[in-house]
């Protein structure tokens, strides 16, 4: 498979959902994967080793200007998209238009709901853990990999 088909357009993701049910379990993570590196790549295996599937749901450039600040994203949506869809570990990837996942989870209707370290049930997207509670689907809150992240690396690099 051309990993680029692993790319789901949003619009999409319904029917991609209804033809995924039968391969088993599908997993759900999203965020912004801004530059990706070994603390990326390490949490979405551990969250792919959740169930059948991985799908990742990605914050739009827009959005992630206005979480994470000016001079971000480094990388564009569709570049942050592809290398997703690159990895093994990953089923598919959809960039969501909204500032937060809650429709796009609503339409996906994952089984397990996957995010890092660096949240709590408390700091998940109240709305989200509501709405994820009600269906019945698992949250999983994966361990952080340690000095591994985005903020630090371009912390890294603007030191050079």
């Amino acid at each position: 498979m051309n990993f680029r088909q692993k790319i789901v357009p949003f619009a999409q993701i319904d029917a991609w959902r209804q033809a995924q049910r039968q391969r088993g379990r599908l997993v759900v993570t999203n965020g912004c994967f801004d530059i990706l590196h070994v603390g990326h790549v390490t949490y979405l295996e551990a969250a792919r080793n959740q169930g059948d599937l991985l799908l990742v749901g990605l914050t739009s450039d827009r959005w992630v200007r206005d979480i994470k600040g000016p001079g971000r994203p480094v990388t564009e949506e569709n570049d942050r998209a592809t290398m997703l869809a690159a990895l093994e570990s990953v089923n598919g990837v959809c960039i969501f238009p909204d500032k937060t996942a809650l429709n796009f989870l609503a339409t996906v209707k994952p089984d397990v709901y996957v995010k890092g370290g660096d949240y709590t049930l408390d700091t998940l997207v109240q709305e989200e853990r509501q709405m994820l509670e009600d269906v019945g689907v698992k949250i999983v809150l994966l361990p952080h990999v340690p000095g591994k992240s985005t903020t630090a690396l371009l912390e890294k690099i603007s030191r050079l």
